[in-house]
């Protein structure tokens, strides 16, 4: 299968209802060990946060897992943690400069596609030093999940949902991640024959995602998105679709909850309002705005 924008927009309806489901956090427990062993340690090495690793690791968990950024595009999560590291009294006594990364944030007011694709385009046809920066840490980050990252199973309830699911929906991968990460990981378990489609970051947004795949093809009321982050939450609001969040720290209670009642309300159409309310609210109780050195007055 091609993966591409054109083909995702290509995708004919083989059902009445569409389901979107994220990867990295919702589907599979990686998010942990992504964060903590690739992005991270590639932060801080790319970056030269060495004298500030504590705090840079801090800054880096808090934005991709521990706050309502959790599962935001890997470039905006890395401006986020550089302009709250650089705000950060520990960093200032230790005179640590923090880059600026003016040209990163050029880049993600311009471009679409926030991908290494779309990424090393940009720095072939400038010469940016800033990009070409940016761009082997995302490299870096690429091929330390591929050597790092395996044996990873999907949480408990997941492979049950989705063959619940196939009997009603389409299913579509709806992830920030790369193509190649997801088509790993979906083939590695065998639940890619689950869906229909697996799009990740060089396909676009989220919000793209769905309006690719289910925009103008099933009604309103008969598209969800799965996911364990606001963005998430974002992109199904963004098409007028339903939500179902996976909680953090709560995802097997959630996927079980998705499975013994979550499914079928969403097909009888008794998923919007109240039930849809009181599921986001308790999601949001998990995530934080703020840091906590900030409510602490440790910044």
């Amino acid at each position: 299968m091609k993966y591409s924008a054109e083909s995702l927009i290509a995708l004919k309806p083989e059902k009445a209802f569409f389901i979107g489901i994220d990867s990295d956090g919702c589907a599979f427990d990686t998010m942990e060990i992504k964060h903590k062993e690739c992005f991270c340690p590639a932060f801080i090495n790319h970056f030269e946060l060495q004298a500030v690793s504590k705090y840079a690791r801090e800054t880096w968990e808090f934005v991709n897992l521990y706050s309502r950024t959790r599962g935001t595009n890997r470039f905006k999560a890395l401006k986020k943690s550089l302009e709250l590291l650089k705000e950060r009294n520990a960093v200032k006594t230790r005179k640590v400069v923090i880059p600026e990364m003016k040209s990163l944030a050029r880049w993600i007011a311009t471009e679409t596609k926030l991908g290494n694709p779309s990424l090393k385009t940009a720095y072939e046809k400038t010469g940016d030093p800033e990009l070409g920066l940016l761009y082997r840490w995302s490299i870096d980050v690429n091929n330390t999940v591929e050597k790092i990252v395996r044996n990873v199973a999907p949480f408990p309830y997941v492979r049950e949902s989705l063959e619940k699911i196939r009997d009603t929906a389409d299913a579509v991968v709806v992830s920030q991640s790369t193509v190649e990460a997801l088509n790993r990981e979906w083939t590695e378990h065998e639940i890619d024959r689950f869906v229909n489609f697996i799009a990740g970051q060089e396909i676009g947004t989220k919000t793209e995602h769905i309006r690719f795949a289910a925009g103008n093809k099933y009604e309103p009321d008969k598209i969800l998105m799965i996911g364990d982050a606001p963005g998430d939450l974002k992109a199904a609001k963004d098409n007028g679709a339903l939500y179902f969040p996976i909680v953090p720290g709560q995802e097997e209670k959630s996927w079980e909850r998705f499975y013994s009642e979550g499914l079928e309300h969403f097909i009888s159409g008794n998923f919007a309002g109240d039930y849809e309310s009181s599921l986001i609210e308790n999601f949001f109780t998990h995530l934080p705005e703020n840091p906590p050195w900030r409510k602490y007055g440790k910044i």
